[in-house]
């Protein structure tokens, strides 16, 4: 029987045709090897490559397949950088659009100032309102005793300038996002976007204030703490980009904020915690996961947060 050129058949029933027929030669053996190590190879890829594509959202939560150790390790462990170590906390809810940029982004970032790493994202899996002060909490319990210094971070903003300083805030507080140089924020006091601190400084000041609940007003409580605890406060110098230091990838018309106000949160957001922080923080992390966003490694902490109704019942909407 004759096929034409373009459709020939798949299987051949001869015999003599087999791969298998005849003697097992030393090139077949070989060839079958190197099938086998390809193939492996491409499975280790697919299965380690760290993309969100591999990540699970059950019930809030951000599961992923954990990777080999070695596949984990990153060029932020490079001890000759320096023997300081800086955790980046984001604060995090639901905006998975934002964390897939934000991630890559910063340990690039980073890496290219050698500064020593390590990310975190504190994603809040409880019914409550969004609490970003009590997060930063947790990220700064949770964060591990081969860190020395915080980065209180946005998920939304992104240094584009290389002259920003991240390194070891010695002196005092350290202000990357100041309001001279944040894209929309401009008042003297705003302390919020990106702020650097030892955790020494960060302990001294009892965290931040848990009674904010839903968005704002908490960087201005915990700007009074830092002036509270006798920390002078430090402000980029010498950078030229004015507004476009940084790059705002919010989009407000996609994300909207919570930005309602009940009437005993009204009466009490202007008010400073004298007692509330580190010390009476509540929560449990349900799941720790180390995964990978393009390459850039990351820990993930599925955070429920535990609010006092009789304290602050603005953390539930009625």
């Amino acid at each position: 029987m004759m096929y034409s050129s373009r459709r020939k058949p798949v299987l051949y029933f001869k015999e003599d045709r087999r791969f298998w027929s005849g003697k097992c030669t030393v090139y077949k053996l070989f060839g079958l090897c190197m099938a086998l190590v390809l193939v492996s190879l491409l499975w280790l890829q697919l299965s380690c490559t760290g993309d969100m594509s591999r990540v699970v959202v059950d019930d809030g939560r951000l599961l992923h397949q954990p990777c080999p150790l070695e596949r984990r390790a990153s060029a932020a462990d490079n001890p000759s950088w320096g023997p300081h170590k800086l955790a980046l906390l984001i604060p995090f809810r639901e905006r998975f659009e934002e964390l897939l940029v934000f991630v890559p982004f910063m340990h690039t970032f980073l890496n290219n100032k050698k500064i020593l790493h390590k990310i975190f994202v504190i994603n809040q899996m409880d019914h409550y309102r969004f609490n970003r002060a009590s997060l930063i909490n947790v990220g700064y319990m949770e964060s591990g005793n081969d860190t020395d210094y915080i980065a209180m971070h946005d998920v939304d903003l992104l240094p584009l300038n290389e002259a920003l300083d991240y390194g070891f805030p010695e002196e005092g507080p350290f202000h990357v996002a100041s309001p001279d140089l944040h894209p929309l924020y401009h008042y003297k006091t705003y302390v919020g976007g990106i702020l650097l601190l030892t955790k020494q400084h960060y302990h001294m000041c009892n965290g931040m204030s848990n009674r904010f609940w839903g968005w704002g007003r908490e960087d201005d409580e915990f700007y009074r703490r830092l002036r509270t605890a006798g920390l002078q406060l430090f402000r980029p110098r010498g950078i030229k980009t004015g507004y476009e230091t940084f790059r705002h990838i919010h989009d407000p018309a996609w994300r909207k904020r919570d930005q309602k106000r009940m009437a005993a949160q009204k009466q009490e957001q202007f008010k400073v915690d004298p007692e509330g922080g580190l010390t009476n923080l509540q929560y449990k992390v349900e799941s720790r996961h180390e995964l990978t966003i393009s390459g850039a490694p990351v820990t993930v902490l599925n955070t429920k947060l535990e609010c006092d109704t009789d304290k602050t019942p603005w953390c539930l909407l009625n």
